[in-house]
């Protein structure tokens, strides 16, 4: 576990939600080759396996920015990287940053930060009150068709939108960036020639979309200087397995999900 009290005022906080992608599709693409630039962040160049707290996006991101990240599939109690403070917390320890805010991203503002939401599925398109809730948690959101499930060309956007955040941000305001990528969820078969419906492959196709448009990011940020890096995904999704289709069930290929976390050094 990286000691998130220690880096809480040094480092950026990136968290990208890969939305709705599945850990099998996630390590099938690693292995395939089709996921270059995540091969060379992971820790290991692997995804870790954790359990989602919630099978559908709005619940998991509530339990996400309450500093309920994706729990390790080991029995136990797993330390975790931020925590809202409540009395009788198991699993904050002296490396976890622990907010008096109910949610990290009050919490990391009041620390002095800028928190910004790059939007992707419904729940962040600020086009109805429930849709408004989870980027009103920060001071700078952004939601507009071309960055949502039915661009294909979302991942591009999302990370042009995400870079001129960065670029018009002074250099010594730290920053947490939140960007909830869209291509994964339904409908993927855009991305996959021939497919007319949503499968594992059109999942692992759009992934390696996503892929290709991540160095930037990664670059823009480690030029201000050092990040803490969460990449995961909310909830993975049924293609079929048992009879199901969709999420928001309790399914194995819904509650089991990627996990990275890791620290990049500045570059020049």
């Amino acid at each position: 576990m990286l000691n998130a009290k220690e880096m809480i005022g040094s480092h950026d906080v990136l968290l990208i939600t890969l939305d709705t992608l599945r850990y099998d599709v996630a390590c099938t693409a690693l292995e395939q080759g089709q996921t270059p630039f995540l091969a060379s962040v992971l820790p290991n160049g692997k995804w870790e396996e954790r359990h989602t707290p919630a099978t559908f996006t709005y619940a998991a991101h509530h339990a996400f920015f309450a500093g309920f990240l994706p729990t390790p599939i080991a029995p136990g109690q797993h330390p975790r990287l931020f925590a809202a403070k409540f009395l009788g917390s198991e699993t904050t320890t002296d490396q976890t940053c622990v907010f008096d805010e109910a949610d990290v991203v009050s919490g990391l503002q009041s620390r002095g930060y800028h928190t910004a939401c790059i939007g992707g599925v419904g729940f962040f398109n600020k086009q109805t009150p429930l849709g408004c809730v989870l980027p009103g948690m920060f001071k700078e959101s952004h939601w507009n068709e071309s960055l949502g499930v039915t661009c294909k060309q979302s991942p591009e956007n999302q990370i042009e939108l995400a870079l001129e955040v960065i670029q018009r941000l002074d250099q010594k305001q730290r920053l947490f960036l939140f960007v909830n990528v869209s291509a994964l969820h339904q409908p993927n078969c855009m991305y996959l020639d021939g497919a007319s419906e949503d499968s594992p492959q059109s999942q692992a196709a759009a992934l390696a979309c996503v892929d290709s448009t991540l160095a930037t990011l990664f670059s823009s940020l480690q030029r201000r200087g050092p990040v803490l890096c969460v990449i995961t995904s909310d909830h993975g999704t049924a293609y079929g397995e048992g009879g199901y289709t969709g999420h928001r069930i309790s399914h194995p290929v819904v509650f089991r999900v990627p996990y990275a976390e890791f620290a990049l050094p500045p570059k020049p």
